[in-house]
C-alpha cells in the first residue's frame, strides 16, 4: 500500500509540474463555452467514461457539461473534451479529425506525451498528458502493474474544474 500511494503521489506531482499551463489553457478554452451559453461536450471513451460520469453527476456538477454522442449536433459555441486512454485509438483520432475540420475548438487528455507523431496532440486546441506509459509498481515476474489511467484522469479532471470554475466565478 505505502509503495502504491507514493508512486500515485508521483504521478500526480508530476503531471501537476508538466502540465499545469496545459491544464490551465483546457480550462479557459472549455470555458468559453459556458461563457457564451454553448455546451462542453465531453467525449470519454473506455475506462474514461467514468470521467464524464462524474462531472455529469457529482455533487459539484462541470458547468455546461453534456455527454457526447456520434448523434450530437455541435455549434461554434460547444466545445469538446475528448478523454482516452491512448492517443492512438482510431475511433478518438476520426473525432479529432471531424472537429477539426468543422472549427470546433476541443481539447485532449490521453496517456502519451505530445510530439511529433502524436497526431491527436497535433490537432488538439489543448493537449493534456496523463505521464503514464506503464505500470506503477514493478511485479514479481519483472513486468510492471498497476495503470492508473482513469484516477490520474480525475486528478486532471479535478485541475481543470478548479480553474474553470476560478474563470467563470471572476476570482
Amino acid at each position: 500500500m505505502k509503495m502504491l500511494t507514493t508512486q500515485l503521489t508521483g504521478l500526480f506531482q508530476r503531471i501537476a509540474t508538466s502540465e499545469e499551463e496545459n491544464i490551465e489553457e483546457t480550462a479557459r478554452l472549455l470555458a468559453q463555452a459556458a461563457a457564451r451559453e454553448g455546451n462542453i461536450y465531453f467525449a470519454a471513451f473506455g475506462e474514461m467514461t467514468s470521467i464524464a460520469v462524474n462531472a455529469q453527476f457529482a455533487a459539484e456538477p462541470f458547468p455546461s457539461m453534456k455527454a457526447w454522442t456520434p448523434t450530437v449536433q455541435l455549434t461554434s459555441a460547444d466545445r469538446v473534451w475528448i478523454i482516452a486512454r491512448s492517443s492512438e485509438n482510431e475511433e478518438v483520432i476520426s473525432l479529432a479529425e471531424r472537429l477539426s475540420e468543422e472549427f470546433i475548438p476541443f481539447s485532449v487528455l490521453a496517456a502519451e506525451p505530445a510530439s511529433e507523431e502524436n497526431k491527436l496532440a497535433d490537432l488538439a486546441y489543448t493537449y493534456i498528458s496523463l505521464k503514464l506509459s506503464k505500470g506503477l509498481l514493478p511485479a514479481e515476474d519483472g513486468s510492471r502493474i498497476v495503470l492508473p489511467y482513469a484516477l490520474a484522469a480525475m486528478f486532471v479532471y479535478e485541475a481543470v474544474k478548479m480553474k474553470l470554475d476560478e474563470m467563470l466565478l471572476g476570482e
